[in-house]
């Protein structure tokens, strides 16, 4: 009896260990302090760039899908608090990657969601599995800064997790 009171025990401390890496890692394969994975941006009107061009600037990627309702309920912060603040920083650059779905998808989303800043794809979802483990959920901003290290990570919209943003957004941009 000992003996099977201490395996389950056992048991239940490795899953209890396994749930609170997922947690802490939320789905994510990069963490705060990595570099960047690079990747091709494929902008809707067909020019590209590597997000490693970028480096110099602060970045904020941000993973979107048009179906995702939580994506949509972020976006307008987004938009106005982030987007709308730092738009003509020389120093900031706001990417959206639009979870596998096509450029006619992505065009109708914009204009649904009024947002202006740009949208790119990951029809493959090539560029999402980069920072991501599979079959993880879309709604994700990763803040990169000039080094091009990760600084900071959010996972789905929380209210404090987004001021976090905003505040690190800002305090690289001083």
């Amino acid at each position: 009896m000992k003996k099977i009171l201490f395996i389950l025990t056992i048991a239940l401390f490795s899953f209890s260990a396994i749930a609170q890496s997922e947690k802490e890692n939320r789905g994510y394969t990069v963490k705060v302090g990595d570099n960047a994975p690079n990747f091709t941006i494929k902008y809707l009107d067909g020019k590209t760039a590597q997000l490693s061009d970028l480096k110099g600037k602060i970045v904020m990627l941000q993973f979107t899908a048009s179906w995702c309702s939580v994506c949509r309920k972020e976006m307008p912060f987004i938009e106005s608090d982030i987007w709308q603040k730092h738009k003509n920083n020389k120093d900031f650059v706001l990417i959206g990657i639009d979870l596998e779905e096509n450029a006619e998808t992505i065009k109708k989303f914009i204009k649904a969601t009024k947002i202006t800043y740009p949208i790119v794809l990951d029809e493959d979802g090539k560029i999402f599995s980069l920072y991501t483990e599979k079959d993880a959920g879309v709604t994700r901003n990763i803040l990169i800064n000039k080094d091009g290290k990760i600084v900071f990570l959010t996972r789905l919209y929380d209210e404090t997790e987004f001021s976090n943003l905003k505040e690190n957004i800002n305090k690289l941009l001083k």
